[in-house]
């Protein structure tokens, strides 16, 4: 198979199957999908859909049943573990919708994480998280804990953490889900400066209004892709 250089992801015929004592659970039915660099697409579809299977699968966070998954032209299945965790530190940033902060630890020092587990040094790591905390807009919030921050700056922190390694892809699930409407659409303006600016990003949202946001709208049902289609921001009132 020949390696496309834009191409961060290419998924074909993934299958999911969760055994639940004599039940069979088919999460993913053969899921062909591509991914290319500084794509800005939304995963969208109703509960049970498999849209949280396909996320942990994109995030090598799980192994398919059956298919082929590449990660920039990499086959994933012969991965080892050390390899595979380091794609998960290095290549994909992850944002959740519970944030995930150590609630001790400054934001300079959760943004600071992924750079510990890559063994970078502590002068680098602190500039580097410093910059990632710059570029989401809370330069004065650095030496702050959680509790001392708004939800919507603790979802900046997380989405600085996700930048800090300056990955191939952010894989973002739910980001908005526990945010009021406003603080949700500061969210979204601050994920299309970083989409501008180059990044791929992939998000995860049960929300038509947030995933028209995106440049492209994939939407799941009963395991398989119902729908892969560009985006009309004009229509979707973005102008």
């Amino acid at each position: 198979m020949l390696t496309n250089p834009d191409l961060v992801i290419r998924i074909e015929g993934i299958t999911k199957e969760y055994v639940m004592g004599e039940t069979v659970i088919q999460a993913l039915r053969g899921v062909d999908l591509t991914i290319h660099r500084n794509e800005y697409l939304a995963v969208m579809g109703p509960s049970g859909s498999g849209k949280s299977t396909l996320m942990n699968m994109l995030g090598c966070l799980d192994t398919p049943t059956a298919g082929r998954y590449e990660f920039n032209g990499k086959d994933v299945a012969n991965m080892e573990d050390d390899e595979l965790a380091e794609i998960r530190n290095r290549e994909i940033g992850f944002v959740f919708q519970t944030f995930n902060l150590l609630p001790r630890s400054t934001a300079l020092q959760n943004v600071e994480l992924p750079l510990i587990y890559g063994g970078v040094g502590p002068e680098e790591r602190r500039l580097r998280a410093a910059e990632a905390l710059a570029a989401v807009g809370l330069m004065e919030r650095m030496q702050h804990k959680p509790n001392e921050l708004s939800g919507g700056q603790r979802q900046r922190v997380a989405i600085a953490r996700a930048l800090v390694n300056r990955p191939a892809i952010i894989l973002a699930d739910e980001p908005t889900g526990n945010l009021d409407s406003h603080t949700g659409e500061e969210i979204m303006a601050l994920f299309e400066s970083l989409y501008t600016g180059g990044n791929t990003i992939v998000l995860v949202t049960h929300e038509e209004g947030i995933a028209e946001h995106a440049r492209r709208v994939v939407r799941l049902r009963d395991g398989v892709i119902e729908s892969d289609v560009e985006v009309d921001r004009r229509l979707a009132g973005f102008g």
